[in-house]
């Protein structure tokens, strides 16, 4: 009779394709900040080498296109986001667990241009052509970060013209890399990511609002107990190498 059973349940796991290991597997809904694509993969890695049970997969994109998106119902476990704004409109919809939220990094604003350009300098935008690609300020932090930075420079006026609108800030890092914009304003996290881009001027933070990053737990999260493992991780000083790493500041 036992020796049945296990028959039966391996024809099943032949069918299904799946292990017991991986049949028991929790799969985890991670909400992030396209600018922490990279560094959160390495995190991934380090995460599931760790928790063997949790899978994590992520949905990456503009903070608040995220947000909306949590907002609506999509399912997602964790938010990560580039927005104190926006993290905290979730926390007061009752949408985050507060006990489980919090600050986790910070980031600088750089100014950055084609690897092959000579000599690039904003000054000479409103002069030409060219182009300025940031993120839409509506609802990428980025963007909104870029306009404060170019308003506080007194370069708003000269600019908004010829002005390139990105999904994210990953959008605008591509439109400098392919050329199709001459410069653009991104993360200093995202010329880690980049060797077809260089940074020209690295903009003074007295410019514009701090740009912290902000780790939630979702309290709609059907699997909480994992939820608050994986958050607990990313914010752990012990991933202060790998965010360094990757451009950022422990915050």
């Amino acid at each position: 009779m036992r020796k049945r059973i296990w028959i039966i349940i391996t024809i099943i796991l032949l069918v299904t394709g799946c292990s017991p290991e991986e049949q028991d597997k929790v799969t985890l809904t991670i909400s992030a900040a396209a600018s922490l694509k990279d560094s959160m993969m390495e995190v991934k890695k380090e995460f599931e080498k760790q928790h063997p049970t949790i899978q994590v997969v992520f949905n990456f994109g503009g903070t608040g296109s995220l947000r909306k998106q949590v907002e609506q119902g999509a399912p997602s476990d964790v938010f990560l986001s580039a927005s104190k704004k926006d993290y905290e409109r979730l926390v007061d919809r009752g949408l985050i667990d507060s006990s489980l939220g919090g600050s986790f990094l910070t980031n600088r604003l750089v100014i950055i241009a084609p690897a092959s350009s000579r000599n690039p300098n904003l000054n000479e935008l409103s002069r030409s052509k060219d182009k300025l690609a940031i993120g839409n300020p509506a609802f990428v932090p980025a963007g909104y970060y870029a306009k404060q930075a170019l308003m506080g420079m007194d370069k708003w006026n000269m600019v908004k013209d010829q002005l390139v609108l990105a999904k994210d800030v990953r959008g605008v890092l591509t439109l400098v890399e392919n050329q199709s914009v001459s410069f653009g304003i991104v993360y200093a996290s995202d010329l880690t990511a980049s060797e077809k881009v260089k940074s020209i001027r690295e903009i003074n933070p007295s410019y514009h609002s701090k740009i912290g990053y902000y780790a939630g737990v979702l309290k709609s999260s059907k699997h909480p107990k994992e939820a608050a493992a994986f958050y607990k991780f990313v914010i752990s000083d012990k991933r202060k190498a790998t965010f360094e790493r990757f451009g950022f500041s422990k915050g």
